[in-house]
């Protein structure tokens, strides 16, 4: 294995691949290695299609090999640390590998382990998360299953990766027992880390609207810290100005977890991480505020958005325009604005799509008013986005 490569991409998820291909399509003669891992690539934005019973899991899964870039070299490995003074990472088996320009977009960490009794429970005992591919098909069993009683949908106090998730499918679970006749024998709560419901105030609007179809209960600035599967209750402690510290058990008939998310450990223990754990890069080019020669996108990155795909598809152009300039000693002259995008489903056949940039205020595409519930953007996000993903955007060409 060569140990020197001109770009260095550390993760080959969305960020990761999209980036490679659009650097070969500027320009094939590129030196390009991936250090990736897994062996499995999964288009996870369709897991909440999963967990209400419209979308089949196995077609979120490829084979990491078949995304893979043909020119770009694969390093099957995990990084440790950094060396930026010496342009160089420390991969998994000790050796190091040397580069020119390194990009750091490894995703997002998922920490299971810091909700007490969380890893011994899911997947049984009605505790379901959308957020594993493994136990995802069980959200749809616990819904399709439920005659009644209280059901828990969790939000944590971490950003995380698509942030309407933890909502969305309470939405479709709230809608499958409409349909089926359930929905007035359940009581619907929202147990949540955040301050409201939803960022963007046009859009909030809307989710509000749908939560009062349902009569969902919203708890905020609330952290999950455990469950009792066997017993079927979770316990909140509050960390809000009024409730600081207040502790609440919570029965449950079924609960939906989303886990509490960081940046790799990796990542936030090394020299690269601001104070949060992020990479720490210029919100606008992308590159790091330290290091001349480092770029990073997607989850793992510092930059104050949304972590979803849609952000990725607007920050790797600017990113590859940006690397390409530093690379040709030139300046860098793009710029992402933030643009971040959640397709909020809000029942069968209901979709909205909410577009925002940094400051939270719209960056929409189509001409109609988005903050509307519709079916077309529902079609949107159930046929269309899986199909751009596979065909285009991680080829490079979207």
């Amino acid at each position: 294995m060569a140990n020197h490569h001109q770009i260095v991409i550390i993760g080959g998820g969305n960020a990761g691949i999209s980036v490679a291909s659009k650097l070969l399509i500027k320009n094939s003669k590129l030196d390009i290695a991936i250090i990736e891992p897994s062996d499995k690539h999964y288009y996870q934005p369709a897991w909440t299609l999963v967990g209400s019973g419209v979308f089949d899991i196995r077609d979120t899964e490829r084979t990491e090999a078949e995304v893979i870039p043909s020119r770009a070299k694969w390093i099957k490995q995990k990084v440790t640390t950094f060396q930026p003074e010496q342009n160089t990472v420390t991969l998994g088996d000790g050796s190091t590998l040397s580069y020119d320009f390194l990009v750091v977009a490894p995703g997002i960490q998922l920490n299971w382990g810091e909700i007490k009794g969380l890893t011994e429970t899911l997947g049984k005992n009605n505790v379901c998360s959308n957020y594993s591919f493994d136990v995802a098909p069980y959200t749809f069993e616990t819904i399709k299953n439920f005659k009644g009683g209280k059901a828990i949908f969790h939000n944590p106090h971490t950003p995380v990766k698509c942030g309407g998730a933890p909502h969305k499918i309470m939405y479709m679970a709230a809608d499958y027992w409409r349909k089926h006749g359930v929905l007035d024998k359940a009581d619907i709560h929202y147990w949540s880390g955040a301050a409201k419901l939803f960022a963007v105030k046009k859009y909030e609007d809307t989710l509000l609207g749908v939560c009062e179809r349902a009569n969902i209960k919203l708890h905020f600035m609330e952290k999950l810290v455990e469950i009792d599967g066997a017993n079927k209750r979770a316990k909140f402690v509050g960390f809000g100005d009024n409730n600081k510290d207040k502790e609440t058990w919570v029965d449950f008939d079924m609960i939906h977890v989303t886990p509490p998310q960081s940046a790799p450990d990796f990542i936030r223990q090394s020299v690269l991480a601001n104070a949060a754990g992020w990479v720490d890069v210029d919100k606008n080019t992308l590159q790091h505020v330290r290091y001349a020669n480092i770029f990073s996108l997607g989850d793992a990155s510092g930059l104050p958005t949304s972590k979803t795909g849609a952000a990725i598809r607007k920050q790797a152009p600017a990113l590859v325009e940006n690397l390409l300039s530093a690379i040709a000693k030139q300046p860098l002259t793009a710029s992402y604005t933030g643009y971040t995008s959640c397709p909020l489903v809000t029942g069968y056949g209901k979709l909205v799509l909410a577009e925002f940039d940094y400051n939270n205020e719209p960056m929409e595409t189509f001409p109609f008013d988005q903050s509307k519930e519709r079916w077309s953007m529902y079609q949107l996000k159930r046929r269309v986005l899986p199909w751009l993903y596979w065909n285009k955007i991680l080829p490079g060409t979207a």
